[in-house]
């Protein structure tokens, strides 16, 4: 939720992989970040902001 009466930042990053991460619920960043090491086939990285004005 963007704060009251501010713009707000959001950042996106978008993976494409060459196969499906089997993850264990409550996985953290890093295992996500390590197990797609070797998979990723492309990328893109999407910036927007929200105001409610």
């Amino acid at each position: 939720m963007a704060p009251p009466n501010k713009p707000h930042r959001y950042e996106l990053y978008i993976y494409a992989l060459d196969t499906k991460l089997n993850l264990k619920p409550g996985f953290r960043y890093n295992d996500l970040h390590f197990t797609m090491q070797g998979h990723i086939l492309d990328k893109a990285y999407l910036v927007g902001t929200y105001d409610s004005k």
